[in-house]
C-alpha cells in the first residue's frame, strides 16, 4: 500500500504544471505605433521538462521567456509560474535566469560573482561558501574560484553564469540563448555539460535558441515559433532517450525531429 502511494506521489510530481500560458498577448507601444510581439500563445511546461524555444529573430522567444520571469508584462491572456503570477514567483525567487551574455562583474572573482545573489538575499557567509562550492562543482569549474572573468574563456564564463543562477537552488532555470556567441566545438561541449547538469539537478529548464541541432539535442519538448507576432506553430515531444550523447545527432530519430522543426519554421513563414 505504501509503495502504491509513493508511486502515485512520484507520478503526480512528474505531471505537475510549472509554467502555463493561456492566449498570451504582448504589444509594445512605440513612438512609431504598436508592435505586437506575442499573439495567442498557449503552452504548458511540466515539472522536469527541458523545453527549447526556436524561431526566427524577433519572433518573441526571448519576450516569452521574459514574461515568465516578470521582466515583461503581457497585455492580454494569462501566464502563471508555479501556479501564481510571475511577479509573485519572482519575489519567491522561484527561478534563475541566464542571459545571452555572461554578465559577470570583472572586479569580482568567479566565486564572488556566484555569491552575489546570495549576498543580496541575506544568506550567511557559511551558507554562501557551501552553496558556491556546490555549484562550482556542478558546472565543473573547481580550481577557478579565485580567477577573474577576464582570465576565463567565453565558455567558462557562461558556466559561471549558470552557476550563479543555480546558487540559490531555484527549481526553474530560464536560459536566453546562453551559448549563441560560442564556437561550435565549445557549444557542443557545453550542451553535453548542460544535459548532465539537468539530469543531476532535475530542474525545469526553458531554453531559447536559434540552433535546430541544439534544440533537438537538449530538449524533451521543442516549441517552434513564427515570425512576429510570435505564435506557436508546433510543439514537438521528443522521442529521444533522456540520456544522450552527441552521437545521437546522426541517428534517424534525431534527423526526423530536426526535419519536423525545420518544417515548422517554414510553415510559420508561409503564414505571413
Amino acid at each position: 500500500m505504501n509503495t502504491q502511494k509513493t508511486a502515485q506521489k512520484d507520478t503526480d510530481t512528474v505531471q505537475k504544471t510549472v509554467i502555463s500560458s493561456k492566449n498570451l498577448d504582448l504589444t509594445f507601444q512605440t513612438k512609431d505605433g504598436p508592435v505586437q510581439a506575442l499573439k495567442d500563445v498557449s503552452l504548458d511546461i511540466m515539472k522536469g521538462d527541458f523545453v527549447s524555444f526556436i524561431g526566427p529573430s524577433g519572433c518573441g522567444k526571448t519576450t516569452f521567456l521574459r514574461c515568465m520571469a516578470d521582466l515583461e508584462k503581457p497585455t492580454g491572456g494569462k501566464i502563471t509560474v508555479n501556479g501564481v503570477a510571475p511577479e509573485i514567483s519572482r519575489k519567491a525567487r522561484s527561478y534563475g535566469y541566464v542571459f545571452q551574455a555572461a554578465g559577470l562583474y570583472p572586479w569580482r572573482t568567479i566565486s564572488g560573482n556566484i555569491k552575489l545573489p546570495l549576498e543580496i538575499m541575506g544568506y550567511n557567509k557559511q551558507e554562501q561558501l557551501k552553496r558556491v562550492a556546490r555549484v562550482i562543482e556542478l558546472v565543473e569549474l573547481s580550481g577557478f574560484e579565485n580567477k577573474y572573468p577576464w582570465q576565463l574563456s567565453g565558455g567558462m564564463q557562461q558556466r559561471a553564469s549558470i552557476a550563479r543562477a543555480l546558487a540559490f537552488d531555484a527549481d526553474i532555470l530560464l536560459m536566453d540563448e546562453p551559448f549563441g556567441a560560442l564556437d561550435e566545438i565549445v557549444r557542443d561541449h557545453l550542451n553535453e555539460q548542460l544535459l548532465k547538469l539537468w539530469e543531476r539537478t532535475e530542474k525545469t529548464i526553458a531554453f531559447v535558441t536559434h540552433s535546430i541541432p541544439e534544440a533537438v539535442y537538449l530538449s524533451t519538448k521543442i516549441v517552434v515559433m513564427s515570425p512576429r507576432p510570435g505564435r506557436i506553430t508546433d510543439v514537438i515531444d521528443s522521442p529521444l532517450p533522456k540520456k544522450r550523447t552527441l552521437g545521437i545527432r546522426e541517428t534517424p530519430e534525431f534527423l526526423d525531429v530536426a526535419h519536423r522543426v525545420r518544417e515548422g519554421l517554414r510553415a510559420g513563414h508561409a503564414d505571413d
